[in-house]
């Protein structure tokens, strides 16, 4: 594989040239293309993203890793929630049912990590309305596994909400939220087995839902490395006896870069440039865990032309 020629190739966008296919709707890693009434064609791009920010440079290879670790994912869980899949035609692409989806992303938290340790450092004890135990330290397991919810932004920051709130502005009905919530531990203690299969821990999670034809939907992805973060099993223990920094497998890695380069998303702040060996090293990280999750070697292709690949791929759903 010619490193070079990978980190040129990364796909940054898509179109497609078929008259009868309007403009993506485009997310910060997705292009989603409305194929007809009942179905998308979702384009897994090379995109990253931090801190709601989208990055200048993209990641060879990463959308790949994610549309094909999805569908390892959605396939694990089918028997406790239905998927959006119809089909997973090319290693960028997915088709998928049009769901309406429920603006809230439903955040499964079984560590003190991430926001919810930036959250606790910070002196807060409550999280989207959880109480948070005193005396844990960073990366302690909870308890019991918490439901931290966000409301789903189209632009910008995804704001914490209690699900509370979420009731209480009728955001979401009450049964349907009771049914989300269930199913959002239950895939989560689903992850949880398989991570602990491949010596990995799942340490927190997020899951978005629509609604298809009346039926609750698992959509987006599941259980990704965009998704979600995992730790290394093996000397997890250790580490926390010693106060040492985690192993892990996830973004928080191209956080804590993005930190020591002074960013965190905030007014006035500058996005600094991907160097081209850190787009390299966090390939790597991504082929890692695709390949630690599922057992399979990961195998990359160059794609030169991802618009006449959409044209042919669509052309049977139009």
């Amino acid at each position: 594989m010619d490193q070079q020629e990978a980190l040129t190739h990364c796909i940054t966008t898509s179109n497609t040239t078929h008259p009868e296919i309007d403009e993506p709707y485009k997310g910060k890693v997705r292009d989603v293309y409305s194929l007809n009434e009942k179905t998308l064609g979702i384009v897994v791009t090379d995109r990253i993203s931090a801190f709601d920010h989208i990055m200048r440079q993209a990641i060879p290879f990463k959308g790949q890793i994610l549309n094909q670790l999805s569908e390892f994912s959605f396939n694990k869980v089918e028997d406790i929630v239905p998927s959006h899949i119809i089909d997973v035609p090319h290693p960028n692409v997915t088709i998928a049912k049009k769901c309406n989806p429920i603006p809230i992303e439903v955040v499964i938290r079984g560590y003190l990590t991430g926001h919810a340790w930036r959250v606790y450092r910070s002196g807060a004890r409550e999280i989207c309305g959880v109480r948070m135990p005193d005396g844990m330290i960073e990366h302690q397991k909870f308890p019991e596994p918490i439901l931290t919810p966000a409301t789903k932004a189209t632009e910008g920051h995804d704001e914490d909400i209690s699900e509370e709130e979420i009731l209480n502005q009728n955001i979401v009905e009450k049964e349907l939220w009771n049914r989300i919530r269930s199913v959002a531990f239950q895939l989560y203690e689903r992850g949880t087995k398989i991570a602990e299969e491949q010596g990995l821990i799942l340490v927190d999670t997020k899951y978005e839902f629509g609604i298809y034809e009346g039926e609750l939907t698992l959509i987006d992805e599941v259980h990704t490395s965009d998704s979600s973060r995992y730790f290394y099993l093996d000397g997890y223990e250790e580490r926390q006896k010693n106060r040492e920094p985690q192993r892990q497998l996830s973004k928080e890695f191209l956080r804590e870069w993005l930190m020591e380069h002074d960013f965190q998303g905030k007014d006035g702040q500058t996005l600094p440039d991907l160097p081209d060996q850190f787009r390299w090293s966090i390939y790597q990280r991504y082929s890692e865990l695709f390949e630690t999750l599922t057992g399979n070697s990961f195998e990359p292709k160059i794609i030169r032309n991802i618009s006449s690949d959409l044209d042919q791929i669509f052309e049977k759903y139009v």
